[in-house]
């Protein structure tokens, strides 16, 4: 079953050794021992099959084989059942990739099934075997430490998006607003729309954690998962600080192109009563009246030429000082 990951029996925080799955019965009879699980999209057949050596419920299975679920925890007889979201920057095509991990937790076992954009949690489990002093603390450990390390990967996605927002500030502020800034500012609020569905979840999930109800999880690493809680409400002040300055670049950016719409309308229209001096002056001659005195004085052409332009040197000037032109 190529959608095993890792499969590994620990003894006093200390990996035992790889075990394959018909065997995981055997070593979940010993009370000292627990069994770590890392599975990667599998197929509802190697589900199937882990279902029946953890005992795990049909609902259960259920949501871990069609993922797309909202981040949650459950309670199934002696199993929990832990959904979360991750995340992560896709730098090639510039945008937020999310996955899914789902956890089964039992009284001597942990399953981890990753689904869509997920990291590897290899790096993870190594960390946990050369501290094998914590790891001793059994699976509620192994649960809290790739936990950890899935909500620690929201603090470079929602610090790029800090840096998109100053990026897209500068553009509202320093350079002329257009619509292509609107587009971005929107493109970005749905980004964090989609981190806050997936964040704001685990402070309920934490809380539950840290509650002493859920026996799966043993006292003595209840505390830890304050530490996630904190980095959660960490995030969350992020986002929703982000979405507030976005926000209010919004209304700036809609302001702000207001401002230049008005600004090219006043132009118009001193350039309009500009033009409407000529327009006057010649309308009024190409009437044809055949009693017009200005019509047959010598001077009257270059007067009223020369009255025509200073008119419209005088407009153009009160124009330009009051700041329409």
């Amino acid at each position: 079953m190529n959608e095993v990951v890792n499969c590994a029996a620990y003894l006093d925080g200390r990996r035992v050794a790889s075990i394959e799955v018909d065997n995981i019965k055997n070593v979940l009879h010993h009370p000292d021992k627990f069994v770590w699980v890392g599975l990667h999209e599998p197929g509802e057949e190697t589900l199937q099959r882990f279902q029946q050596e953890f005992s795990l419920h049909d609902l259960a299975i259920e949501d871990a084989h069609n993922a797309h679920q909202r981040p949650k925890i459950e309670t199934y007889g002696d199993t929990l059942f832990v959904v979360l979201r991750t995340a992560q920057i896709n730098k090639q095509h510039d945008r937020i990739d999310f996955g899914e991990t789902h956890f089964f937790v039992g009284h001597n076992f942990l399953v981890t099934i990753r689904h869509g954009s997920s990291i590897s949690y290899a790096d993870v489990r190594s960390r946990c075997e050369s501290t094998p002093h914590l790891l001793r603390k059994g699976q509620g450990f192994a649960l809290y430490a790739v936990m950890d390390s899935i909500v620690d990967q929201y603090f470079p996605v929602v610090e790029s998006m800090e840096e998109e927002l100053q990026e897209i500030e500068e553009k509202v502020f320093k350079i002329k607003p257009t619509r292509e800034t609107t587009e971005h500012i929107y493109q970005l609020k749905r980004q964090l729309l989609e981190v806050k569905r997936a964040v704001s979840p685990l402070i309920d999930i934490c809380n539950r954690l840290m509650r002493f109800d859920i026996k799966l999880i043993s006292t003595e690493t209840q505390p830890y998962f304050r530490d996630i809680y904190d980095h959660v409400i960490r995030i969350n002040e992020m986002v929703d600080h982000t979405r507030e300055l976005l926000n209010t670049a919004l209304e700036a950016n809609f302001s702000l192109i207001s401002i230049s719409h008005g600004e090219v309308s006043k132009k118009f229209a001193g350039w309009a009563a500009i033009i409407a001096v000529p327009t006057m002056v010649a309308g009024f001659y190409g009437m044809n009246f055949e009693f017009m005195p200005e019509l047959r004085w010598h001077y009257g052409y270059p007067v009223v030429v020369i009255f025509t332009v200073s008119l419209c040197a005088l407009i153009y000037f009160l124009f330009r000082r009051s700041g329409w032109l």
